[in-house]
């Protein structure tokens, strides 16, 4: 069992959450869409030749956004991944996978 943790632009979250889901991520036992979230605040500054979804080249900023955890089996990493890139809205999503033991 692996986890993802991510962060996405507050606005976007469901519909990353429901790619994510589609790709198999968010099963324990007999529950899936399972995930937890918490709201926050996200900075970043795009440097040149980024091509930033939010937010102007060489400019700082800050952006309401929640950090998502959800669980997937290890034999989905690669598809849960492309999932995830595919439907987020960043051109480079901050993410990270942890081992978890059950």
């Amino acid at each position: 069992m692996k986890k993802l943790e991510f962060y996405v632009p507050s606005a976007q979250r469901e519909s990353v959450l429901e790619a994510l889901f589609a790709a198999g991520a968010g099963q324990i036992g007999h529950y899936d869409r399972c995930c937890w979230f918490t709201e926050g605040t996200g900075q970043f500054r795009p440097l040149a030749g980024s091509r930033p979804h939010l937010g102007q080249q060489d400019q700082t900023h800050q952006e309401p956004e929640s950090k998502v955890e959800l669980v997937f089996d290890a034999a989905l990493q690669q598809p849960i991944i492309a999932a995830l890139k595919a439907a987020h809205p960043y051109e480079t999503p901050a993410y990270q996978i942890l081992n978890v033991e059950r």
